[in-house]
């Protein structure tokens, strides 16, 4: 299994102090619906503490919790790619705290500063590539776990 990526301790120190000239500080109560699935990708997170449940609605009545994110994580990529909305939803699990970011914002710095982009576009697909890969793991882990004897 590869190591979580944290965005912001995986850039390179000024960049990251570029990006956090633009992190606003927000908190969300325990149970609190942070986004859905769908809805307009207009800004990221990076959790300061407390855990997020990613969720994808299987039926009107039920959510499989699909990731859970805590302290350092990135918390939403589809700011990034069109069509800007959400994949999956994220609910506060516990009391959290965070960054927030504004991606209209963030892109533009990234048109600003070319290298900050191309380092946080880099970062975020690393982060990605990390996360399919627990999720590889998790379904063959179900799949071998469900095979007759």
């Amino acid at each position: 299994m590869t190591k979580a990526i944290k965005l912001l301790t995986a850039l390179p120190q000024a960049q990251r102090e570029r990006l956090m000239e633009l992190a606003e500080e927000v908190s969300f109560a325990e149970d609190t619906r942070i986004f859905e699935a769908g809805g307009t990708a207009d800004r990221f997170w990076v959790i300061r503490s407390g855990a997020v449940n990613l969720d994808q609605e299987v039926t009107s009545r039920k959510r499989v919790t699909v990731a859970t994110l805590g302290a350092g994580d990135l918390l939403g990529w589809s700011w990034l790619f069109p069509p800007y909305a959400w994949d999956f939803g994220a609910m506060a699990f516990s009391q959290v705290r965070a960054y927030e970011y504004d991606a209209a914002a963030v892109l533009a710095l990234c048109v600003e500063d070319p290298l900050l982009g191309l380092s946080l576009v880099r970062t975020v697909a690393e982060i990605l590539a990390s996360r399919l890969e627990v999720t590889r793991g998790k379904l063959l882990d179900a799949y071998v776990g469900r095979r007759p004897a």
